[in-house]
């Protein structure tokens, strides 16, 4: 039986299904199944918070996608675009196990490193944190909660 993490998120029905002893959920954006993991759990849960409660639109999110950092390949779990086409938010996700700790805002701040994004974004599910990326002075302002899409 499914028994997820209960998340500091609003709740969403998700198309849940279950095939060979493993559970898959329908990520509605790349219109696909996906094993259901703890990260996935969250990173779903996320997407559906942007886009109902802060007006993201889903078209303007990339969800998974790569990038070459230090001439490997890694992958950022949610980018989000402004209309010009500049990359405004990078979203890192783990799992409501996951402990956010200095190393997962390394790992994210690397991440922007390349895309040079307005907006770190880094949540498990639980716990949430949101800073504000001035690159130019080399700083960053947590915030409290993030504003909906237009006000970025």
């Amino acid at each position: 039986m499914f028994n997820p993490t209960p998340l500091n998120l609003p709740f969403h029905p998700f198309k849940i299904t279950q095939r060979d002893g493993l559970y898959y959920i329908f990520d509605e954006a790349r219109k696909k199944h996906l094993v259901l993991t703890p990260e996935e759990w969250v990173r779903q849960h996320f997407i559906k918070y942007l886009i109902s409660e802060k007006q993201f639109p889903a078209t303007l999110m990339q969800i998974e996608g790569g990038l070459s950092l230090n001439q490997t390949k890694k992958r950022s779990d949610i980018l989000v675009y402004a209309q010009s086409g500049e990359k405004l938010m990078v979203i890192e996700c783990k799992a409501p196990s996951v402990n956010i700790t200095q190393a997962t805002f390394d790992q994210a701040a690397r991440y922007n490193s390349v895309y040079k994004a307005k907006w770190l974004v880094i949540t498990n599910g639980l716990n949430h944190y949101y800073a504000q990326i001035d690159h130019h002075n080399k700083a960053f302002k947590l915030v409290e909660d993030l504003p909906v899409y237009s006000h970025l």
